[in-house]
């Protein structure tokens, strides 16, 4: 069995668990966050009150910092970028559709999914839902973790090809869940979700909803080596993130602005008000400087003394797809955080900030891990150039090793969460 504490790994698959969509995610960050003190600020009200713990939230999006008393407003930022969002089966305006006596749910599918895995699981339903409220509409969350739906798969006595031939997948034909028996009920969601808010399905309004895996996050492996969960790209770094940011508030004064900035729709390229892609970082950097006194150039100061680091999962070496992997780039499964390196500008590590996370996991005794893909494949990308280009913030792009990347149950190490917390906080406790 492994011997090490697995106290923060199985915190970790806690938080996964109940972070079933991202606004899930936040919410359960917001709460940790203000078990901590910190303080929600939204964004239409005059910031006047900095120094302090601040969070704010857009919709799938969090961004949280701290202030201390005696930071100048020219002070540098030491940022930790992620993501909430993950590849699922996402409800459309009109679902309710069926044929054979089944009633199913219509579902688009959301970023790159494999399809394959989605099959033949228990599957709940979440995500936020827009009542009417007396003046106007109200948000509430939903998340129905109960077995719910299911995307049966055909039988092999239809398809005797499948192991030879593969299977193929359309999105629009064979991934719509069956959730009741029967014919003809329109309305069969919007009843739903008003028996599971208490409220008349006449006032559901709208939604953003999406499927989940209902089975819990696990430990397993012979030596307990390996976790199995959904969403772990990229739930674990906002788990890591979060983590630093709470330990560098206990930390007293700061010559620097710790932050955390977890963005929605990285699945699909970030171009939202709530991704990396939109204004909202460079935005709060901004008003922070502000509310401290400072002007357009101390913002400007800021920005050049910044450091980034993008978080979010790493390809591990696949033990029966070995050719797929550069030869001498290998990576392993509970053998640090990864340094992830693109020429081609897919990731904004360059070899200045290379050398700056290499020292911080040197520094923090964390072991580390260098990663390019082979020359004749090419590779994902993730929210640090898009953010980087945006706001000319130092960035290095790391993340965990982990296979199944994409399924809806992925695989990682136990011992990883660990490794990359400690050189989460070394960073943000510069």
């Amino acid at each position: 069995m492994v011997t090490q504490d697995l106290t923060e790994t199985r915190e970790l698959l806690a938080f996964i668990d109940a972070s079933t969509s991202p606004f899930h995610a936040c919410a359960e960050m917001a709460t940790r966050l203000e078990a901590a003190q910190f303080v929600q600020v939204h964004e239409d009200s005059l910031w006047t009150d900095e120094p302090g713990r601040f969070y704010v939230l857009r919709a799938g999006c969090l961004t949280a910092w701290i202030v201390s008393p005696d930071t100048a407003p020219e002070a540098g930022f030491r940022i930790i970028g992620a993501h909430t969002d993950s590849p699922n089966l996402r409800v459309k305006p009109k679902p309710d559709t069926g044929t054979a006596g089944y009633r199913q749910l219509g579902v688009e599918v959301y970023g790159g999914v494999l399809l394959n895995s989605w099959l033949d699981r228990d599957l709940g339903l979440s995500g936020r839902v827009m009542v009417r409220g007396a003046r106007e509409s109200e948000t509430r969350l939903l998340q129905t973790s109960r077995p719910l739906l299911r995307v049966p798969q055909l039988a092999i006595h239809l398809d005797r090809d499948i192991n030879t031939k593969g299977l193929l997948l359309n999105k629009q034909k064979h991934m719509s869940p069956v959730w009741a028996l029967g014919t003809g009920d329109e309305d069969g969601l919007r009843k739903f979700l008003g028996e599971e808010l208490k409220v008349d399905a006449t006032d559901v309004l709208s939604w953003d909803l999406m499927c989940h895996d209902t089975n819990p996050s696990t430990i397993f492996g012979r030596d307990d080596e390996f976790i199995s969960a959904p969403r772990l790209d990229n739930l674990a770094s906002c788990f890591s993130g979060l983590r630093a940011l709470l330990a560098a508030a206990e930390n007293g004064s700061k010559e620097v602005v710790p932050m955390v900035s977890f963005f929605d729709h990285e699945e699909v390229g970030s171009q939202s008000r709530s991704g990396a892609g939109g204004p909202i970082l460079g935005d709060l950097i901004e008003r922070s400087v502000m509310s401290r006194g400072g002007a357009r150039e101390d913002y400007h100061r800021a920005i050049a003394g910044s450091l980034c680091v993008s978080a979010d999962m790493a390809h591990a070496t696949h033990p029966n797809y070995v050719e797929r992997h550069e030869p001498d780039h290998f990576l392993a499964i509970n053998a640090g955080p990864v340094i992830k390196i693109n020429s081609n500008q897919r990731y904004a590590t360059d070899a200045e900030t290379e050398a700056m996370f290499q020292r911080i996991c040197e520094d923090a005794d964390v072991p580390f891990q260098k990663w390019v893909s082979r020359t004749d494949l090419g590779c994902g990308s993730t929210i640090g150039p898009i953010s980087s280009s945006s706001t000319g913030i130092r960035t290095v792009d790391v993340g965990n090793p982990m296979l199944s990347m994409h399924s809806i149950r992925e695989m990682a190490g136990s011992q990883d969460a660990p490794h990359m917390l400690r050189a989460m906080t070394a960073f943000l406790g510069q």
